[in-house]
């Protein structure tokens, strides 16, 4: 039995966030279906360091796909010349059982959670929608950004990180690939007054507070994926139409984990999963002052559709490495 390994070139050079959105956008829709099998993440907590892993099995019964994802988050990695977020995926047969391949997850982690955003922001933004915020300026923030720009037409774009060279690196980077004025906010409520925030932080207090969000502002909130994370007042989720990707995942590791466990909103509160929304279960955004809040935690059917893309491609055009596993 031979297992096809694909490192990070492999993965970079086959996918494209076009394609991508676009798997993730049927991922949820059969999730909205109930047509996949996905239980909640598994945590290994690391406190000493700083750090966890994760395992991420799912199966998408349409597609008769299944496989785990393996990624670990170290927000102190930077300073080891490391990337906070690293990942493996593996494909299995659902006939035999049988690993098909093994891949580099780490681009495609980057590129799916990016997905999602836009993907969230198509269904519940404010259409004419053309200023864009952004707290936090890591490399989540480019692919976030990248795929709000393929759904809107940005006009500007406001970023603010508590590194200002990270802000500038940012900016630089992304001034090469939008089209659209980019300002490097001096303060988080600068960069509030937009049509669609982006929060992509990995703090256990509150950046955004309620009373800078103005009516009509569509959220997302990338950063909370583990208890104890939240980045958003929870006055705000009062306030707000509140989507979440998974309802399970997110009740203990999403932006709405710590409101649900201090009993500021209950899952009452909740109004629906994004999957819902996109096969029509449930509505989407229903007013121009609406405000929306788009809970992303990263599911397991995201990793495992977009791997999907890449060991087809890979077969398909002769990519990696044969691996013998007996």
């Amino acid at each position: 039995m031979d297992i096809l390994w694909l490192d990070q070139n492999d993965v970079r050079s086959i996918l494209e966030l076009s394609a991508v959105m676009e798997a993730v956008e049927k991922a949820f829709e059969q999730h909205g279906k109930k047509k996949v099998q996905m239980p909640p993440k598994s945590y290994l907590y690391f406190d000493k360091h700083n750090g966890d892993l994760r395992t991420m099995p799912a199966y998408l019964e349409e597609q008769d796909v299944a496989g785990v994802k393996i990624v670990n988050v170290h927000p102190d990695n930077r300073a080891k010349g490391l990337p906070s977020v690293m990942a493996l995926v593996v494909l299995n047969s659902t006939e035999t059982g049988q690993p098909l391949a093994v891949m580099d997850g780490t681009h495609l982690t980057d590129l799916r959670t990016g997905a999602a955003g836009g993907v969230a922001a198509k269904y519940l933004a404010r259409k004419d929608s053309h200023v864009v915020g952004i707290v936090g300026a890591g490399n989540q923030a480019k692919t976030q950004l990248m795929a709000l720009s393929l759904v809107f037409d940005i006009h500007q774009v406001k970023v603010y990180d508590i590194s200002t060279d990270r802000a500038e690196g940012f900016r630089g980077d992304m001034m090469q690939k939008i089209g659209a004025e980019i300002i490097v906010a001096s303060s988080v409520e600068e960069v509030c007054d937009c049509d669609i925030l982006v929060t992509v932080t990995p703090v256990r207090e509150p950046v955004v507070r309620s009373e800078w969000i103005r009516p009509g502002t569509h959220i997302n909130a990338i950063g909370a994926d583990a208890a104890g994370k939240e980045e958003l007042d929870p006055m705000l989720l009062t306030r707000a139409k509140v989507v979440v990707d998974d309802i399970v995942q997110a009740s203990h590791s999403g932006e709405v984990n710590v409101p649900l466990s201090d009993g500021v909103i209950t899952s009452g509160d909740i109004w629906a999963e994004i999957g819902e929304v996109i096969a029509g279960v449930k509505v989407g955004r229903e007013g121009e002052s609406e405000i929306t809040v788009f809970d992303s935690t990263g599911l397991a059917i995201q990793d495992i559709a977009t791997a999907t893309i890449v060991y087809t491609a890979a077969k398909e055009r002769g990519l990696g490495r044969s691996l013998s596993m007996f």
